[in-house]
């Protein structure tokens, strides 16, 4: 069976925020959550420096699609349930190995 490669990415908004130190502690709440919780990989991927807003991205490999797709739900659940943020954008993909990643491996040559 062929592994897949789930990929989760929200832009949020941190309505409450007015300094770097108050977003950079509520998105390292979010993804050391995210870590901990489900053992994905997660980073703060962008807008680093704006005050109200912070791009998340999560990622795993699971044996099997439906597996990547239910962390993914899982995680989306953690971001959007959590009361400090507001989730302006989201997209949740999973890519299977022997299809969709060599499709990604050709596009970018």
């Amino acid at each position: 069976m062929p592994s897949c490669v789930g990929v989760g990415r929200w832009i949020v908004r941190i309505p409450e925020c007015r300094s770097l130190k108050t977003k950079r502690s509520v998105i390292r709440g979010l993804r050391d959550r995210m870590r901990v919780r489900f053992r994905v990989s997660a980073a703060e991927t962008g807008f680093q420096e704006d005050l109200q807003r912070a791009e998340l991205t999560a990622s795993l490999v699971a044996s099997d699609y439906d597996l990547a797709e239910a962390v993914l739900s899982k995680l989306d659940n953690l971001v959007c349930s959590d009361p400090r943020v507001q989730v302006m954008e989201r997209n949740l993909d999973v890519l299977r190995a022997d299809r969709d990643l060599s499709l990604m491996e050709r596009a970018s040559q």
